[in-house]
């Protein structure tokens, strides 16, 4: 499997994010380096669930926003996905997934097709506004960041919980176990496409 490289660079942040598919390696979280504590926790739930190692480096400008942060590694690390996914004869290119770890429970499905599309849904589960010093709004902004980047479409729903921390490690939790799916290589998919319209073709004058 051919490892994927993305820089994406603005004024604010130079983001560098590595997927290496060979087999995790022990001390994989060691390359998930992000200033946010919770932040790496998460993405290390979608390394283990995703079977992939990933390797995230950051520049920032003077100002250490976390917004910017979440949103622009959320962009990378999809445009790094779908690069994958369109490099790779016979990724199955959608998968779905259920996450859990004691009283939380959520749901991920993704679909790799050229359709930028992010619903989350808490089913009425009231979420704090803050766990372990990040802003939910700023996990949710990663989530929103990814698809972007993807360009995926990705539907995520809290099914259980009421612990904090629970609830977003079984939401990564699944994440990562619905891009495992997407990942997998299939013989009957080599020369497909991950949906039916197919390859997309523009013609712009």
């Amino acid at each position: 499997m051919e490892n994927i490289k993305v820089t994406r660079k603005t004024t604010e942040s130079e983001m560098n994010v590595t997927l290496d598919f060979s087999p995790l390696k022990k001390n994989y979280r060691e390359y998930i380096k992000t200033p946010l504590v919770f932040l790496n926790h998460m993405i290390e739930h979608i390394a283990w669930r995703g079977e992939v190692n990933i390797e995230i480096d950051i520049t920032l400008d003077k100002f250490m926003l976390t917004h910017v942060i979440c949103e622009d590694l959320g962009i990378a690390l999809g445009k790094a996905a779908k690069e994958y996914i369109d490099r790779t004869d016979g990724a199955t290119g959608f998968g779905d997934a259920i996450g859990i770890i004691d009283e939380a429970k959520a749901q991920s499905c993704i679909s790799f097709e050229s359709r930028a599309y992010c619903d989350i849904d808490y089913h009425g589960i009231e979420l704090r506004g803050q766990v372990e010093g990040m802003d939910t709004e700023d996990l949710e902004t990663f989530l929103e960041g990814f698809a972007q980047g993807a360009v995926c479409t990705l539907h995520i729903d809290l099914l259980k919980g009421h612990n904090g921390h629970h609830i977003w490690e079984a939401i990564f939790r699944s994440l990562g176990t619905a891009l495992n799916r997407s990942f997998a290589v299939s013989e009957s998919r080599k020369g497909k496409t991950s949906g039916v319209a197919g390859k997309i073709e523009w013609t712009i004058e």
